[in-house]
């Protein structure tokens, strides 16, 4: 008898944790450090299992990136002459905050690497506070950096905060006017930031890779228009890459008025329609000169064409690699829609008594599970419903936008994210707005005449024998 799925995973987690343990163990025995931080583990993984919901497999990854921490520190306690102070403590609070976009786990961790490094280097206090405070005050400039140049002067800070750290922890003059102060506290504390920041440059793409997780500096890179999808998609479907392009801007709003992954948003926008290269011609916005493609075929040969660009899709992004969590834009942003313009072809269509069942005019879904996904979802489908629109006047455009973001809550398409009401208000407003900024309505100037331009010549002419110069009274073009 089959064991079912909930069981599989709760089993596939107990191996896990011992696994971890039983790696654990190993590290703390090499490197001399009690085993009864071990507890302390023990109550991080319970504290993220029941409070974060985090899955056994974020508990290994953090737990490698302490153990990485720990054999550092034991070996340069161990094998090299330079102080321990040089260890890039900072480093671990920067990596975690840049792979999981948490505060709250990079809190913990960075407490847990201080704590034990301090003890590795002979349990002092200041250095396990000093180490602490350093990490914490890069948590936040680290958060949602995306270039080298923020992370470098995260490092400095870092650097610091850490030298004036001592200095507060000891402020009496014959320590830090000390001749031995710079090189054995302040040099060394400055520097472990500075090394922090290499250490998380160079490290950060090789932990992206392990843990299969984005980071902003991939996203920006995703983002990069000379990718070969994007590129394709430019050249093949020049009207699917400017729909893209429009609900990646709406998207990207809406994600930063309700606190979603912003960044994430817009690299999602612009690739989940990639499965309209391999049949462009058959959607609207890529039938410019060749004409409606749909208008030969049945309904339900035309819903296997735009039912199989998810799949395509699906397909394009596993060939070109892409993260997991780009193919969820693709494979969730229509969740479970109805395909209601060839389900309507279809039920006129229908001779006698013939059942048009609703279900195959569905996508496959899933729905979105994330509210990123969700987002484009809403912006995708209000973008194609907005351009339909003639003269489109602000009212109209509201109008349109809360219809079409109800009509998907009705239909269920939001119910496995965690978007609410109010965030649904508030990226119907900002839909609203973004919209109207673009397809906002200009004067009309009146067409020049022929009499217009005679008059305007014999203005000239008249002017130009007066005693004023004619650029006077010259009025510039309003279409120019």
């Amino acid at each position: 008898m089959k064991i079912p799925i909930k069981n599989e995973i709760g089993i596939s987690r107990i191996i896990a944790g011992i696994i971890a343990i039983a790696f654990l163990v190993v590290i703390f025995y090499v490197s001399d450090l009690p085993l009864i931080i071990l507890v302390f583990l023990a109550f991080l993984g319970i504290h993220l299992h029941y409070f974060r919901k985090a899955s056994a497999k974020l508990f290994l990854q953090l737990g490698f990136l302490l153990a990485l921490t720990i054999f550092t520190a034991h070996a340069v306690i161990e094998y090299q002459t330079f102080s321990a102070l040089y260890i890039p403590v900072a480093s671990v609070a920067m990596l975690v905050v840049l792979l999981y976009n948490d505060l709250q786990i990079a809190f913990l961790m960075s407490l847990m690497a201080s704590v034990f490094v301090g003890l590795i280097i002979g349990g002092d206090l200041q250095i396990v506070l000093t180490f602490l405070v350093g990490s914490l005050a890069a948590i936040y400039p680290a958060k949602g950096a995306r270039t080298r140049g923020k992370l470098i002067g995260t490092g400095i800070m870092v650097g610091i905060v850490q030298v004036a750290c001592i200095v507060m922890l000891n402020p009496w003059k014959d320590f830090f006017l000390a001749p031995d102060f710079f090189s054995v506290y302040a040099k060394p504390l400055f520097m472990s930031g500075l090394i922090s920041t290499f250490v998380v440059i160079a490290s950060l793409k090789v932990f992206e890779f392990l843990f299969g997780v984005l980071t902003n500096f991939s996203l920006s890179e995703l983002s990069d228009f000379n990718q070969p999808l994007l590129k394709r998609m430019i050249l093949e479907a020049p009207g699917t890459y400017h729909h893209s392009l429009v609900t990646s801007n709406l998207a990207e709003a809406a994600a930063d008025a309700v606190g979603a992954h912003s960044l994430l948003v817009r690299v999602g926008a612009y690739y989940h329609d990639i499965g309209k290269l391999v049949k462009p011609e058959y959607f609207t916005e890529n039938q410019m000169l060749e004409g409606d493609k749909h208008q030969s075929l049945e309904p339900h040969m035309s819903r296997l064409v735009i039912l199989n660009h998810v799949k395509e899709g699906v397909d394009l992004a596993q060939k070109y690699h892409l993260n997991g969590r780009i193919v969820d834009f693709i494979q969730q942003h229509h969740g479970d829609s109805l395909i209601y313009y060839f389900y309507r072809k279809a039920l006129e269509g229908a001779m006698g008594d013939e059942m048009v069942d609703q279900q195959n005019f569905r996508y496959e879904g899933p729905k979105p599970q994330t509210r990123e996904v969700a987002i484009v979802l809403l912006a995708d489908s209000v973008e194609g419903a907005v351009r339909s629109v003639e003269e489109p006047t602000p009212g109209r455009i509201d109008e349109v936008v809360r219809r079409v973001v109800n009509n998907k809550f009705i239909d269920g398409q939001l119910d496995s994210c965690d978007l609410t009401l109010k965030d649904l208000e508030t990226i119907s407003m900002t839909f609203t707005r973004v919209l109207t900024a673009m397809y906002h309505t200009r004067v009309k100037y009146p067409e020049r005449t022929n009499e217009n331009t005679n008059n305007h010549r014999k203005s000239s002419e008249e002017n130009s024998h007066s005693a004023y110069p004619a650029n006077q009274d010259h009025q510039e073009d309003p279409e120019s």
